[in-house]
């Protein structure tokens, strides 16, 4: 900011008679280095950006998949109740994201088919809202072999184990 007010100072001070090659000089030079730093400024703005986004998105996925251990630990023995067959994607390192959405989207089922409530539902729902993944390269969560209750919580909590580390 500096740099763009000595820059503005010296535009609007020097004198601008016709045909002084000197003023003309200056105008230029202080035009030029104005245009230089910006870009400058501009390249290094959108790095600090990108590296705040790139720290928070980290930091705030591992913290919420602690909480969201917790809450599968609170709905563990409700969740086991029910009889359904659940696609449990075998752990990966490479597509850890797809997998964690699709163990969420079976989840979900289990909870809206068992009609379970409350504020561990209401955080597990706003987990798989928030949650930004890609499938590029990584199998449809049906592809996965389907296994009961216990086994799926067991695959899930293993993920979430994997992702805290």
């Amino acid at each position: 900011m500096t740099d763009f007010m000595t820059a503005l100072q010296s535009i609007l001070v020097q004198p601008t008679c016709a045909g002084d090659p000197r003023a003309k000089r200056v105008q230029l030079q202080s035009t030029c280095n104005l245009c230089r730093e910006s870009h400058k400024t501009q390249v290094w703005l959108c790095f600090l950006i990108v590296s705040f986004l790139s720290i928070s998105t980290c930091s705030a996925s591992s913290l919420n998949t602690k909480h969201l251990q917790k809450c599968l630990t609170g709905l563990r023995q409700r969740i086991q109740k029910s009889d359904a067959e659940l696609y449990t994607p075998p752990f990966s390192q490479i597509c850890v994201n797809s997998s964690l959405k699709c163990y969420m989207l079976e989840l979900k089922m289990v909870l809206n088919e068992e009609r379970l409530e409350g504020t561990e539902v209401n955080y597990i729902f706003t987990f798989d809202k928030d949650l930004i993944t890609t499938f590029d390269g990584c199998p449809a969560c049906e592809t996965y072999p389907l296994t009961n209750t216990t086994v799926f919580l067991e695959g899930l909590n293993k993920l979430l184990e994997a992702i805290n580390a």
